[in-house]
């Protein structure tokens, strides 16, 4: 199969329920399990990759990421084009969702573009013991808010964010966030583009973190972009 058709990209990815809680993930990896070449993930992609993720972005509520993946990803704004904006619109959702980005150190700087150049307020995720003066300096800019007293609660987080009316959860990593989350069994939703090629060398998995048992999956689709591969996955009840 050759170049993608959006509409029915569209129509594979989109959620029927949307007042029904789901957290979806999503990510790369090369062919023999590496998450990033050259430290990056945008190094695996292709224009199939992108494709999905723009439309992943259209469909949510709010975009999670972890704060390493902010930093190393170089993390922007979250602004859409104008027909993703209006088809956001015509569907009752807000032009932009926000980013909610998830750090127990609040290690970020105020003046990162993902926060001056959002379109919608960023919401940071913390714990109660987060640092003060951090908290202080990232309130100016994001809504912070408590998931935890000591480290982040994950399964509050989701909760929290459904409670304010984020149900539809999009992921984008990294690895160390989405272990977090697999042990919190709190992922609905794997999607996966295997890019064609082999990495080697000593890039991270598209998970890592605390042991956890396993989640059965069930495939939903698996759709040919050429030579690479774009995999949904969806937990079984």
């Amino acid at each position: 199969m050759g170049t993608l058709d959006p509409g029915d990209v569209l129509t594979r990815y989109t959620v029927g329920d949307r007042s029904t809680p789901h957290l979806r993930v999503n990510f790369i990896s090369s062919l023999d399990g590496a998450a990033t070449h050259d430290g990056l993930s945008g190094g695996l992609g292709d224009d199939a990759d992108r494709l999905v993720f723009d439309t992943l972005r259209m469909l949510t509520d709010v975009i999670l990421v972890g704060a390493g993946t902010v930093r190393a990803e170089g993390y922007g704004g979250i602004r859409f084009t104008n027909e993703a904006v209006a088809w956001r619109v015509a569907h009752a959702l807000p032009e932009h969702p926000p980013v909610a980005i998830v750090s127990g150190r609040l290690d970020l700087d105020p003046a990162h573009p993902v926060f001056t150049g959002a379109a919608t307020r960023p919401i940071v995720i913390t714990h109660a013991q987060a640092p003060a003066d951090r908290r202080a300096a990232l309130a100016a800019v994001a809504d912070v808010w408590d998931c935890g007293e000591a480290a982040v609660d994950h399964t509050l987080m989701v909760r929290i964010l459904t409670e304010h009316g984020y149900p539809q959860v999009l992921c984008e990593g990294g690895p160390s966030l989405f272990g977090s989350l697999l042990a919190a069994d709190a992922v609905d939703e794997l999607c996966l583009t295997l890019a064609p090629l082999l990495e080697s060398g000593r890039a991270p998995r598209i998970a890592g973190g605390p042991e956890t048992s396993p989640r059965r999956m069930r495939l939903a689709h698996a759709l040919p972009a050429q030579d690479t591969l774009l995999l949904r996955y969806l937990r079984v009840s």
